[in-house]
């Protein structure tokens, strides 16, 4: 099977960035890689990226996973294609 990469934009909850970092990288499964990036106005978002076998997870999935960690507000799906 093929292997996916997908990049996520996660808007962490107001106050909650160091929350929402310290979370996200305790999941499973495990980031490939996160950074954060200010974009502007005091707003800071997360980018976390998962590379993953199609067989074995879906990004709707993780996805859904990221969406319960606590200090996640909202997200998007910002790149997502075959590596």
């Amino acid at each position: 099977m093929p292997s996916v990469a997908v990049l996520f934009k996660v808007y962490p909850k107001e106050n909650m960035l160091d929350k929402a970092v310290a979370n996200i990288k305790k999941m499973d499964p495990a980031p490939t890689g996160m950074q954060t990036d200010d974009i502007g106005f005091g707003i800071t978002v997360i980018k976390v990226l998962f590379k993953f076998d199609d067989d074995k997870t879906s990004s709707s999935k993780i996805e859904d996973a990221l969406r319960k960690v606590e200090g996640v507000g909202e997200l998007e799906v910002e790149e997502e294609g075959l590596v």
